[in-house]
């Protein structure tokens, strides 16, 4: 018989969770080492290192220079480097996609820093969001739109997202069309590859093949995740259940692996929610109600990531936040590609 899934009957305590961090920038991706080490993305052109015992070490891109204090805070996100999701390189370095320079980067952990991949068949690549290495050490990279604003792609009519591969220095497109493409995980056997689309609202699947082709699409779960569905980074668990953030309703899901949609943690403010997404649906999202969003735990929830003993310890990433929400899950996460693996 089939054991009962552990996510059913589990719920969180918004009083006991915990944090970690302190005035941080930005620590939107974060990467858990088995020593309990975490590395958060930094606004400030690099990763923050916060150790076992809470100690934070900030490393920068000695080749870029990071952005200094912006005129509004739309101006932060939109100006300089911005170091955007993170994974380790077999060696240890960070692969850095920079949300801010449009551009797939590695860095060591001293700070030297190269650029892998800047432009594909002569232009430029667009808004780099994400990049996951999988076992075969190649780099699934995820661009979220060609509109170098990233606030103007934020409609339901526009789907100019797409996914690449950058394997033994050829950087190609894998598959596109997808609405401000985010995170994406591989499942366990690392036959499917689950797509965020932000703007669309829902989680699609690709079923890859032994060449990194695509064989097969479809949406995994809900077409629609509901009210304020704006799903940004997701992490499986041993069990099959995928966690996810919502970004600007600030909420945190888990899908079974039936597909079924649980909520786990609400913190959007449900009339600034709603405002938000009237103009979302109408294409015509402004700053000012985009901003008067994210004000919960982890405002504007970004990334869900395992670590700790059995990895089992739930970090929250967060776009506008100043330290890392964390709880204890009922299940461990699938473990990353760590480095020196």
């Amino acid at each position: 018989m089939k054991p009962t899934n552990p996510i059913l009957d589990f719920g969180i305590d918004r009083a006991e969770l915990r944090y970690i961090g302190r005035e941080l920038q930005r620590p939107e991706c974060i990467l858990a080492e088995r020593d309990g080490t975490l590395w958060a993305a930094d606004a400030h052109g690099g990763v923050i290192r916060i150790g076992t015992d809470e100690t934070q070490q900030l490393v920068t891109q000695k080749q870029s220079g990071f952005f200094a204090d912006a005129g509004s805070e739309a101006d932060r996100y939109l100006t300089g480097t911005l170091p955007n999701g993170l994974a380790f390189a077999s060696n240890g370095d960070f692969l850095i996609a920079n949300f801010g320079t449009d551009r797939l980067e590695r860095m060591t952990r001293s700070g030297e820093s190269t650029v892998l991949a800047d432009r594909l068949d002569g232009r430029e690549i667009g808004k780099v969001n994400f990049v996951l290495r999988d076992s075969k050490n190649r780099l699934w990279v995820t661009v979220s739109t060609r509109i170098k604003n990233w606030m103007h792609a934020l409609r339901t009519d526009l789907k100019d997202g797409y996914i690449a591969l950058y394997e033994n220095g050829v950087f190609r497109v894998v598959a596109e069309g997808f609405g401000f493409t985010n995170e994406v995980r591989f499942d366990a056997a690392e036959q499917w590859l689950y797509v965020v689309e932000t703007t669309g609202g829902c989680i699609t699947r690709l079923r890859i093949d032994d060449g990194g082709n695509v064989a097969e699409r479809e949406v995994f779960g809900p077409a629609n995740l509901g009210k304020g569905a704006w799903p940004d980074g997701i992490a499986f668990d041993t069990f099959g259940n995928l966690w996810g953030t919502m970004v600007y309703s600030d909420k945190l899901f888990v899908l079974t692996p039936e597909g079924d949609l649980r909520i786990l943690l609400d913190e959007g403010d449900p009339a600034k929610v709603d405002a938000l997404e009237k103009q979302f649906f109408a294409g015509a999202v402004t700053e000012e109600v985009l901003f008067a969003t994210g004000r919960g735990v982890a405002p504007w929830m970004a990334s869900v990531t395992f670590g700790g003993p059995q990895l089992r310890t739930a970090y929250i990433g967060s776009l506008r936040g100043t330290r890392i929400p964390y709880f204890q899950a009922p299940v461990s996460g699938l473990p990353m590609a760590h480095w020196n693996d």
